[in-house]
């Protein structure tokens, strides 16, 4: 019975010091990551959901900028309809490929909100300041989530890269692999001008 305990002890004692020594790092790390990455692919698809409301809006105050509604729409086809590898994380080319194609859509729209300054009526129609507030949001959301998700990448890879954590990766996790960054060109990362003089830039 004495024996039984001793060897629990010892048990909880190891756990504690293997805990203490980061070997816990890794999963920790790429767990936080994978969140960071949900946050990202979340708010695009926020963005996606209020691009068909926008492109409405604007086609029914502004029909004949038709080139310019149909490169959003296709833009959004792209970003969305364009499936992502299950491997994204671990894949550049894939991550890249994602990138562009949002970059894309970012483009798109900014190009469409530049076409809007030349109708009064639609920037004091009440829909399209709804919808503007709220790609407004977005585009700061994604700016917010593309961020965090950097920074988990880092602390993921550097964990990889770096003792002990490279020691417990050949030990534990011979699994494990660098993830892609997420480094959007500075087109993608601008957020579109959607301010109409309403509020100040």
């Amino acid at each position: 019975m004495a024996l039984r305990r001793i060897v629990a002890l010892l048990l909880v004692a190891m756990a504690a010091v293997l805990s203490g020594c980061g070997v816990n790092a890794i999963p920790s790390f790429e767990e936080q990551a994978k969140a960071a990455w949900s946050q990202v692919l979340n708010q695009y698809q926020r963005r996606a959901d209020l691009i068909p409301n926008l492109v409405e809006t604007v086609r029914a105050s502004a029909n004949h900028e038709r080139s310019t509604l149909e490169a959003v729409v296709n833009a959004r086809a792209k970003a969305t309809q364009t499936p992502i590898p299950a491997d994204i994380l671990t894949n550049p080319e894939a991550m890249q490929q994602f990138q562009q194609n949002q970059g894309e859509l970012s483009s798109a729209l900014s190009r469409l909100m530049v076409v809007v300054e030349a109708y009064p009526d639609l920037k004091a129609n009440q829909n399209f300041l709804t919808l503007q507030a709220q790609l407004e949001g977005t585009e700061n959301r994604i700016a917010v989530a593309r961020r965090d998700f950097i920074d988990a990448v880092r602390q993921y890879n550097t964990e990889l890269k770096t003792i002990p954590g490279r020691w417990w990766a050949a030990l534990l996790y011979p699994e494990a692999k660098e993830m892609a960054q997420f480094q959007a060109d500075e087109t993608a990362t601008e957020v579109p001008k959607v301010d109409f003089g309403t509020t100040n830039q």
